[in-house]
């Protein structure tokens, strides 16, 4: 166990300074693949910001219950007693057709119209505000409700909450699409740089199995020094993220002071940096594993 620890030990060691001795080549590829790898994580990034947004800033889902015009105030006390025992109701409000009447007169340019109308044109109605935000158990609700008596109709706006989360899993699918492309990308620079590395070193690697050095022990390094590429170029992207987190973060704050938002744009969790370093490294060992796969079977015909 402790010989095979040195062996890895000497090989990424052996990788870094491959890297150390060509810095400008390094620095270059961490950058190619930094931008690569910086594109989908600030896309995710920017999602999570967004869907948190929407959750601080979205009132809770709320149902309107109307009654008829004809109903009386037994009625609406017979319906409140009804909604308050429903095991789905958090909160019940009784607006009287009185009040509704007020706030209309009150409003600018309405005033005058509602005062020359015969009679209250306005139901009594409930504002109910239910334990549950699944768009299923309200769209039950809703159906529910309107089957109690005296109720004329029962009104759930929740079609925002469907075309946002459609537009979220669209969003969220684009950006997937978008993290396989450039993945794929991140695979071919790493493939290519490793051939260059494997050109360079034919002559090593055929001294080395002439002396008995095994496969393992000719990939190991160049493993590595893949595998230490796509770290670098997975830290520039956290980089490049975390600074544009920062740049953004002011004025997103001031725009959501304009509209009495407490909200502030958030960089990378610690889950999804280290799931961009991991995928980084991935990628770059996977790069490594195909250009060896292919070049050293090649020199062995």
């Amino acid at each position: 166990m402790r010989a095979w620890l040195i062996q890895h030990r000497e090989a990424a060691a052996d990788a870094l300074r491959r890297l150390a001795a060509t810095p400008v080549n390094s620095l270059l590829g961490a950058l190619v693949l930094g931008i690569a790898l910086a594109l989908p994580a600030g896309g995710e990034m920017l999602l999570t910001n967004f869907q948190r947004l929407v959750r601080n800033a979205a009132a809770t889902p709320q149902l309107s219950l109307f009654m008829t015009l004809d109903a009386g105030r037994k009625d609406a006390a017979e319906i409140e007693a009804r909604l308050r025992r429903h095991p789905l109701t958090g909160e019940v409000r009784f607006v009287p057709r009185e009040d509704a009447l007020r706030r209309f007169k009150a409003s600018e340019g309405l005033g005058e119209v509602i005062e020359s109308l015969p009679r209250n044109p306005f139901p009594d109605a409930f504002v109910v505000v239910p334990r549950s935000e699944s768009p299923e158990e309200l769209e039950r609700m809703r159906a529910e409700f309107a089957k109690y008596p005296r109720v004329e109709h029962v009104q759930l706006d929740s079609a925002w909450v469907k075309k946002l989360d459609a537009m979220l899993r669209l969003s969220r699918l684009a950006v997937a699409l978008l993290a396989g492309l450039l993945g794929v990308a991140l695979v071919a620079v790493t493939f290519n740089t490793l051939r260059l590395q494997i050109l360079t070193r034919s002559a090593e690697v055929e001294v080395s199995r002439l002396l008995g050095a095994t496969d393992s022990f000719i990939r190991r390094p160049l493993y590595y020094f893949g595998a230490l590429q796509g770290l670098a170029g997975g830290i520039v992207a956290w980089i490049i993220v975390f600074a544009a987190a920062q740049l953004l973060k002011a004025p997103v704050g001031e725009l959501a002071a304009l509209y009495s938002l407490d909200f502030a744009l958030r960089a990378l969790p610690p889950a999804d940096s280290l799931a961009l370093l991991g995928a980084a490294v991935l990628l770059g060992w996977l790069g490594a594993w195909l250009s060896l796969g292919r070049h050293l079977r090649n020199g062995d015909r």
